[in-house]
């Protein structure tokens, strides 16, 4: 039986699909290992073999693509967490959430080891909290509500590791496949890293988000990009990652090789993508009541009120859940 790749590949040949849709997919950061399933699908040809001409746009510091899909400049976005897709929907912006690539968003707190907080629940007594301004109006309200956390502790984060190596005794927020490898190689140690995600953060992250009229009006097409997407990670998590590492490369010369292995060593170890959801129904898996749940507890931590938002627009299940590369996973001895 031929795959749904394998299938597509032959179409193409025929030339019944010759022609490539020019899509442009923009992400929210530099080009890093947490994106390296889609510009693997780029650099080892699957996007192609789905009919695809895909342009990875990258986001940076200085970079905001978010308002580039509603304003129809860009086909898809990869955006954080499900907060951004709940305040588009509260604000009005006609986007929905096609694809959940993370199964557990890598947001994380680290600490000095030695210093008591090897268990989460001790981490609420540090004397000094680095956290960004975003996180405190976002998932540090959660922290409060659910697991006590004080604001009288509270520093700003400038995604400075001075201050954190500085004081032993601090902790701070930091994305657990990135900030951990530059405090090992900056500190020379190996930080404590709590997943917000194993204490109940239950959103889905590195969302893949389509305008509403797109999935309306071009439903092949959004359903070929989320196969490819997934394709794209299983290979990438699995297979060989040297064409798309040099692609990532080529986008952010600050990036290493080196940092991105270890990136990837961490994104299998903590679960990140393949876990979850993922393990039956395919990378990208998503369900409606996970979606509820997190929505519930933003409501208890303050961030919304109950009935703000309509949840039935702010994802999609119609192009998840299909089990794509799953075949591909287990030729690749993937587990």
């Amino acid at each position: 039986m031929l795959t749904r790749l394998a299938f597509l590949a032959l179409v193409t040949v025929a030339g019944h699909a010759a022609a490539q849709d020019k899509v442009t997919f923009a992400t929210n950061w530099k080009a890093q290992a947490a994106h390296g399933g889609f510009y693997q699908a780029v650099a080892d040809g699957t996007y192609k073999k789905y009919g695809l001409d895909v342009t990875i746009q990258q986001g940076g510091p200085q970079v905001n693509n978010r308002p580039l899909l509603p304003a129809g400049r860009i086909d898809f976005l990869m955006t954080g967490n499900l907060l951004h897709s709940f305040d588009n929907v509260k604000n009005g912006v006609p986007t929905v959430v096609v694809s959940a690539i993370f199964q557990k968003d890598p947001q994380a707190l680290i600490a000095h080891p030695g210093q008591g907080y090897e268990k989460f629940d001790t981490m609420k007594n540090a004397p000094v909290a680095l956290i960004a301004k975003d996180g405190q109006f976002s998932w540090w309200q959660w922290l409060k509500v659910t697991h006590g956390f004080k604001d009288e502790v509270l520093k700003p984060y400038n995604y400075n590791l001075g201050p954190f190596l500085a004081n032993p005794k601090s902790i701070q927020q930091g994305y657990s496949v990135a900030e951990p490898i530059y405090v090992e190689n900056q500190g020379k140690f190996k930080p404590v890293v709590h997943l917000l995600a194993d204490h109940g953060f239950s959103t889905y992250s590195t969302l893949i988000e389509a305008r509403a009229d797109t999935v309306k009006t071009k439903p092949d097409l959004v359903q070929r990009f989320v196969d490819a997407s997934a394709l794209g990670w299983v290979n990438y998590l699995y297979g060989d990652r040297q064409a798309a590492a040099a692609l990532m490369m080529r986008d952010n010369p600050e990036m290493t090789v080196a940092e991105m292995e270890v990136s990837v060593a961490l994104m299998k170890q903590q679960g990140i993508v393949d876990s979850g959801e993922a393990m039956q129904g395919g990378i990208g898996a998503m369900n409606q009541a996970r979606i509820q749940d997190f929505y519930a507890q933003m409501v208890k931590a303050g961030l919304y009120k109950a009935g703000e938002v309509d949840l039935s627009k702010v994802a999609t299940l119609q192009f998840v859940n299909k089990k794509v590369g799953l075949d591909v996973k287990a030729r690749l001895g993937g587990k």
